[in-house]
């Protein structure tokens, strides 16, 4: 008898398969998942398309419940494009290139996320948003190149340009031997 209350029999088995869902239920199933979370078009499909048998009769399925979402304005990339980009600028700060790339890794439409970044980042300017990220995260003026280039990779990661992180670290008279030795070296390398 195997502890933690399975077999080694059904570890053997492998992954358990669903039975794929009908219509009804794979609207339900895509509306409780809306409920629980914010999701795209793209992340939808993905995860219906695992709910469905894998031929073009799920794929009609998938598509028939995507469009009545769609009809019941549960499901709008737009909608979640300017509320995903008002958070991460309203919450954590970030800079315009992270929120992009968000939102280009959840699928939304190129032109969907144009508008919406002009919109939101037209009335914040990036060097307010980089000093109100700096608030955020505590960041201190730097003593050596090391806590330098710290700051510095933090706030590439958060989508702040290069140029906007260069005029910030001048305000804070950081010494120019530090300014030329992070201009130097890899920001993707780790810290």
């Amino acid at each position: 008898m195997a502890f933690g209350g399975r077999s080694n029999r059904s570890k053997q088995a492998g992954p358990r398969q669903r039975e794929p869902l009908d219509a009804a239920a794979l609207y339900e199933y895509a509306v409780r998942s809306l409920g629980s979370k914010m999701r795209t078009v793209a992340e939808l499909k993905r995860l219906l398309r695992r709910r469905v048998e894998p031929e073009e009769s799920g794929d009609a399925k998938v598509d028939a419940v995507l469009i009545r979402l769609k009809e019941h304005r549960y499901l709008d990339d737009t909608r979640y494009a300017v509320d995903y980009t008002r958070m991460r600028t309203e919450n954590e700060r970030f800079g315009r290139r992270r929120v992009q790339q968000d939102l280009i890794q959840r699928g939304v439409h190129g032109d969907i996320i144009g508008k919406t970044l002009d919109a939101a980042y037209a009335e914040l300017p990036e060097p307010e948003l980089a000093r109100r990220y700096i608030e955020r995260k505590r960041l201190r003026k730097p003593t050596n190149e090391k806590e330098t280039a710290r700051i510095v990779r933090s706030m590439v990661r958060a989508g702040f340009s290069i140029g906007t992180i260069f005029a910030l670290l001048k305000d804070w008279k950081v010494e120019e031997t530090s300014l030329e030795a992070v201009a130097e070296i890899d920001l993707d390398a780790p810290e």
